[in-house]
């Protein structure tokens, strides 16, 4: 097996990971779907868009778009655990952006829209890259 492809795969975590991966990659793909779908309560591309231009991130609709399918596609791959070290890759740096441009104002509580709750999804998708997406995964069956 490629060598490069070998080390995005491999992984010597645990079931615990597992768990973490799951859970996590479930929050962002429900996350990425109120972005992009509207679904579970969420506005849509558009409202996401709208809302997006009005705190000065622009071309808002292009930006909802990649924020939302880096969660809901990236929370799909952690799900099964297929490329997850690139999928958490993509998920961190979204976080950070989340991080500083909606929530570091706010504090770091999370009932007045602090960054407390990114920043724990944060520290997941940085430990899915560091370790791998754990023993029950895509990942650790391709890598043998």
């Amino acid at each position: 097996m490629n060598a490069l492809i070998k080390s995005v795969v491999a992984t010597q975590a645990g079931y615990g990971l597992t768990v973490l991966r799951i859970i996590a990659g479930i929050t962002f793909a429900a996350h990425g779907a109120q972005k992009l779908f509207g679904w579970f309560g969420g506005y849509g591309l558009e409202g996401v868009g709208q809302w997006m231009e009005s705190i000065g991130l622009a071309p808002g609709y292009l930006l909802a778009l990649m924020a939302g399918s880096a969660e809901f596609f990236g929370g799909l791959a952690l799900i099964i655990g297929l490329l997850a070290r690139p999928a958490a890759a993509v998920l961190a740096l979204t976080m950070v952006v989340a991080i500083a441009t909606v929530h570091l104002a706010n504090g770091f509580f999370m009932s007045n829209n602090g960054y407390e709750f990114a920043l724990a999804l944060l520290a997941i998708s940085v430990a899915i890259m560091i370790e791998g997406a754990g023993k029950l995964s895509l990942d650790k069956r391709i890598a043998g």
